[in-house]
């Protein structure tokens, strides 16, 4: 009958914590500035390579593109090298097998992403909210006033535009804030639930752009068609914009996790000298 026996070094091992906050640490605070930086880098990158000017500067898709691209070269890189550092600065496990170390390694290269990666959300989070807030306390009244647009007031605007050749005393008199702000309550209530106008409310629209404007009715309700049209464009634009930044960020965290395990991994072996010529398996006893 075989008995297990236990020596002494392998009941302190067990005894001992088997995470190195300090290493995790370390490495996490460097893969947080690393991003930091390369995210400035980038920032002044995108900025330079934009252009108001026709011909010249990247579309906006090759600029999207690019950013998200970017985004996943910045989370591997940050995190390689914070989970590298992690594994690389622990202490040396004595009386325990290569297996168990490999995975210690992986989960200190993960632990230190995952340390990393909250402590630049938190950063960057608590800068945009210092950059913004100092800005709206220094900007002018004026200033102030268009930051707290509504952007529905851009689709009311061009339904009660009129021509110079179709100007009626209604609609030169000014006396139209009032269904102007009906039109507004009306579109922001209704888009905000079906993205689109009951058709209750969009024939009572066109009687009013028509009133205001000194156009036919025809002609209103065909306006009011065109600019429901451009505004759920619009909004089919920004939702796509969404959900692509989503997928992005979810592929530069996914991205992200495995080059800090896999650099934790060569680092811990590094650390220990069993780095078998770049193959990252564990050594037999």
């Amino acid at each position: 009958m075989d008995t297990l026996v236990r020596t002494e070094s392998s009941a302190l091992t067990d005894s001992v914590s088997a995470i190195s906050w300090a290493s995790i640490a370390a490495g996490a605070i460097v893969a947080a500035a690393v991003s930091l930086a390369l995210f400035a880098l980038g920032a002044g990158l995108g900025l330079a390579s934009v252009s108001p000017w026709a011909g010249s500067g990247v579309s906006a898709t090759t600029f999207k593109n690019a950013a998200g691209v970017y985004l996943v070269v910045v989370a591997v890189m940050s995190s390689a090298l914070g989970g590298y550092l992690a594994a690389r600065l622990r202490t040396k496990w004595t009386g325990i097998h290569t297996n168990e170390v490999f995975f210690r390694d992986t989960a200190h290269g993960f632990i230190a992403w995952a340390f990393a990666t909250v402590l630049t959300a938190s950063v960057l989070a608590a800068a945009v909210t210092h950059i913004v807030s100092g800005a709206a306390s220094g900007v002018p009244p004026a200033t102030a006033q268009a930051s707290s647009f509504n952007p529905s007031q851009v689709f009311v605007d061009r339904l009660f535009r009129t021509d110079q050749a179709a100007t009626t005393p209604a609609a030169t008199s000014g006396d139209n804030e009032g269904p102007r702000a009906e039109v507004l309550r009306l579109w922001t209530s209704s888009f905000s639930e079906n993205n689109d106008l009951v058709a209750a409310d969009r024939t009572y629209v066109a009687r009013l752009v028509a009133a205001q404007t000194g156009i036919s009715q025809a002609e209103a309700e065909k306006r009011v068609n065109d600019v429901i049209t451009e505004a759920k464009a619009a909004a089919d634009r920004a939702r796509s914009g969404a959900a692509k930044l989503a997928f992005w960020i979810t592929a530069a965290l996914l991205f992200g996790a495995f080059a800090a395990s896999l650099a934790a991994v060569e680092g811990g072996q590094l650390r220990d000298g069993t780095w078998q010529e770049r193959r990252l398996i564990p050594r037999p006893w």
